[in-house]
């Protein structure tokens, strides 16, 4: 079954940083002396903090829903508590340029969306843009990401990108990975052949630690979060095939909150102008998923 074409728009992928602290999995921690990129020079914009609306500002707090299971995105230090990755460094800038307190608050990543414009002023959790998303909020890009597929190092049994049927394949639930996945499952079923077993965690980092355990067979990623996930495990996971389709990541804004939506965009293109997004990507090593303009409500697949 050909895969290449598959348009997957993936929110998500793995944390290693999560799976290597946690007891369950027993593996040791190898998190230590990862940090974030410092944006305590970043200063408040008075001209696009005043874009925002009172229901954002009123607390002076930015208070951000993520998902921190996506290394390098989003994830967890070694304290187990911080949110670091790109993802949580540009939240921070944002706050910074709007002057706000930004709070970041930790939740599984189907629940975000749900909830912007009540319990989070934004989700950033690396989500993709798609025509169903945008029935129910705002976006505004930021980053572009291949997507990936992983499996153990030396792939033991044999895993195709060319088929999948038949085998057992982990992704993140609420993704439009998951759907994708589900969609293939059944026209692999429609074509007389074995259907995909698909294992779908609340956390990627649970499906990550599935492969490495034998307990699935390959897991499918943002391609950023596949190239950490391998280097952080140590040789015990590769990358199959190559990278593909290419899509927009964007931050999550109640639908038709444009105050926000354009401050969001004029921080975030102005956070690009000035290097601190470039230096902040560099820092993560990612900077080949940068974008030169922030754009709201991009084409959606």
């Amino acid at each position: 079954m050909q895969w290449t074409g598959l348009k997957t728009a993936v929110a998500a992928a793995a944390s290693i940083a999560m799976l290597l602290t946690t007891a369950a999995c027993g593996t040791k921690d190898t998190d230590d002396g990862i940090t974030s990129y410092d944006v305590s020079a970043v200063t408040k914009d008075e001209d696009i903090a005043a874009l925002l609306p009172d229901s954002v500002t009123k607390d002076g707090k930015l208070t951000i829903g993520t998902n921190p299971s996506y290394a390098p995105a989003e994830f967890l230090a070694a304290d187990g508590k911080t949110q670091i990755g790109y993802d949580m460094d540009l939240a921070r800038a944002l706050g910074n340029v709007f002057g706000l307190e930004t709070e970041i608050v930790s939740s599984n990543f189907d629940t975000i969306i749900p909830a912007i414009g009540t319990k989070y002023d934004l989700g950033i959790a690396a989500f993709t843009v798609t025509k169903e998303r945008l029935e129910s909020v705002d976006f505004v890009s930021y980053f572009t990401a291949g997507m990936a597929y992983a499996v153990r190092a030396g792939n033991p049994d044999n895993v195709s990108v060319d088929s999948l049927c038949g085998l057992k394949v982990a992704v993140e639930t609420g993704t439009v990975e998951e759907e994708s996945i589900y969609d293939a499952a059944d026209q692999c079923k429609a074509s007389g052949d074995r259907r995909i077993e698909v294992q779908s965690f609340k956390q990627q980092s649970d499906g990550t630690t599935a492969v490495m355990t034998g307990k699935a067979d390959v897991f499918f990623a943002d391609s950023p979060v596949v190239g950490y996930a391998i280097a952080q495990t140590e040789g015990r996971l590769e990358q199959l095939g190559k990278d593909f389709d290419d899509v927009p990541n964007a931050i999550a804004i109640r639908k038709g909150d444009d105050g926000t939506a354009e401050a969001v965009r004029r921080a975030m293109q102005k956070l690009m102008d000035d290097g601190t997004y470039t230096k902040i990507l560099r820092h993560w090593g990612v900077e080949s998923g940068a974008l030169d303009t922030a754009v709201i409500n991009p084409d959606a697949d």
